[in-house]
């Protein structure tokens, strides 16, 4: 069987499917079974730059950033209409090309993110232009004549254009965390997906084409580290959005720097879970394995450090192990799977050693370790629990994207926040307890962008998304999402004159 949005000829550059400056196509393949599932079209830097050259005079020249906002807004209902109308076949296709489970792509990969787009919407129709207060001043011109009167306004206008370059761990959800905001504040972007992921990118060409999107608004270009790069140093480009690692979250911020581009930056954590002495050992145990099964462990925010109080940390300890060997291992196709995949072998590899390393340091391995014994294809691993962690061990302080999880004790509730804060990531944190005014207290000594307590709701429309320290600049989704793509003008004037 065909997956859906595997047939693309070109890429989509102005408005149009141009065909390759060189005919490059590269295999991509379903990390569950390792059967290719199309042939992608790979740009150069001559697409690149074709691009570049359509969204600036698409911004430049073109109506899109001079529409008033309920027309913009009205073009990107359109685009929320078409991707519904096409649910079930890019739920096909985040199972093939991107190894999620049947339940994640249903909802963690596309009944959210569409959530947060219908907020999207409704929230850009919202004023945000902000009248200053009316003043006097001494006319400097006539400083014994009356005094001037006068007030302003405060309106926000498109960066330009934006590069957004994504990740593969969940790259519907990122394509759209990215385009959405971007396109409704009136930018024009070019979008540069991962090349383990580029048929969740090109089908918005052709949904783009579908809802009459003015040419060079959007522009989808695929390739390898010079395509980025010209992406990301072009004078042309105004503004560079990246999800992925901190390494190369680094050398965007270095490459953009040159020309003072604006710059939001998604990148790697190392979350802390803190298990309090009063908590439900059993509930935080379940939030534990799932923190770290959930897509084989491939998430920014998940939670791979569980800082355990030293009284219930046996207990929490066996609890995991008992549901970790629970878990069903296999094809992410079939209902019944649990855990599905690493995205390719490369990323085993990495796990493997970090793994490795956790052992050589001298944690102990509870229950993991190894590859499903029963699956002979596909980039699978077990979900892996170590006990016995220093918070100085790389598998404590390095992010391993993978099913790992590293339990550290603690005796008092501040030797566990300076556990939690000892780290150079700071995306996400959680804390289980019965006392909920005490977990309170210490969220906000966590130097973390968001920190869930007993569970949270998983699901909060209006939670901004975004880390300090390493783990980037800027914030996703939430009330600012698409003030991240603006600036700020103020307008000055006298009144009466």
């Amino acid at each position: 069987m065909t997956t859906p949005y595997t047939q693309f000829d070109g890429l989509y550059i102005n408005g149009e499917w141009v065909p390759l400056s060189r005919s490059a196509r590269e295999e991509v393949i379903n990390p569950a079974t390792e059967a290719m599932i199309g042939m992608a079209p790979v740009g150069d830097v001559c697409d690149a730059d074709a691009a570049i050259t359509a969204a600036r005079q698409a911004f430049d020249r073109g109506p899109w950033s001079r529409l008033p906002q309920a027309d913009r807004t009205a073009f990107m209902r359109r685009m929320h209409t078409a991707l519904m109308d096409k649910a079930e076949r890019l739920k096909t296709l985040m199972v093939a090309e991107g190894g999620f489970t049947l339940a994640l792509a249903h909802a963690m990969n596309f009944a959210r993110p569409m959530e947060l787009f219908a907020l999207a919407l409704d929230r850009s129709l919202l004023p945000t232009a902000q009248t200053l207060p009316v003043d006097t001043a001494m006319n400097p011109f006539n400083p014994a004549g009356p005094p001037l009167i006068g007030s302003g306004v405060v309106v926000r206008e498109p960066v330009g254009v934006v590069t957004a370059i994504t990740s593969y761990n969940a790259p519907f959800l990122i394509n759209l965390s990215k385009l959405v905001p971007a396109l409704l504040a009136g930018n024009t972007v070019i979008l540069k997906p991962s090349p383990y992921t580029p048929f969740s990118a090109l089908l918005f060409g052709e949904v783009a084409s579908e809802i009459g999107l003015p040419p060079g608004v959007l522009n989808i270009v695929t390739g390898g580290p010079d395509v980025a790069r010209l992406l990301t140093t072009d004078a042309r480009i105004d503004m560079v959005t990246f999800t992925g690692s901190e390494a190369v979250g680094a050398a965007i911020l270095g490459q953009a720097a040159p020309t003072i581009k604006k710059v939001l930056l998604e990148l790697g954590g190392k979350s802390a879970l803190i298990v309090r002495a009063d908590a439900d050992v059993q509930k935080a145990a379940l939030e534990g394995v799932f923190q770290v099964a959930t897509h084989c462990g491939q998430g920014c925010a998940l939670a791979t450090r569980h800082l355990v109080h030293n009284s219930i940390r046996p207990a929490y300890v066996e609890m995991m192990k008992a549901i970790a060997g629970q878990i069903v291992v296999g094809d992410p196709a079939d209902p019944a799977t649990q855990l599905g995949p690493l995205i390719r072998g490369v990323a085993r590899d990495r796990v493997e050693r970090m793994v490795q390393a956790g052992v050589d340091e001298g944690a102990r391995l509870v229950v993991g370790g190894s590859k499903p014994a029963h699956l002979a294809k596909g980039f699978f691993y077990n979900v892996t629990v170590f006990d016995d962690v220093r918070n100085d061990m790389r598998i404590a302080q390095d992010e391993i994207f993978g099913p790992v999880a590293s339990v550290i004790g603690f005796d008092t509730d501040e030797e566990a926040v300076q556990i939690a804060n000892d780290s150079r990531y700071g995306l996400y944190g959680g804390i289980h307890s019965r006392d909920p005014a005490k977990a309170y207290e210490m969220a906000l000594q966590l130097r973390t962008g968001g920190v869930v307590i007993n569970g949270g709701l998983y699901r909060q429309n209006d939670a901004p998304f975004g880390g300090y320290k390493r783990s980037g600049l800027g914030r996703e989704y939430g009330a600012g999402w698409q003030h991240e793509y603006t600036h700020e003008k103020a307008i000055v004037f006298p009144i009466g004159v």
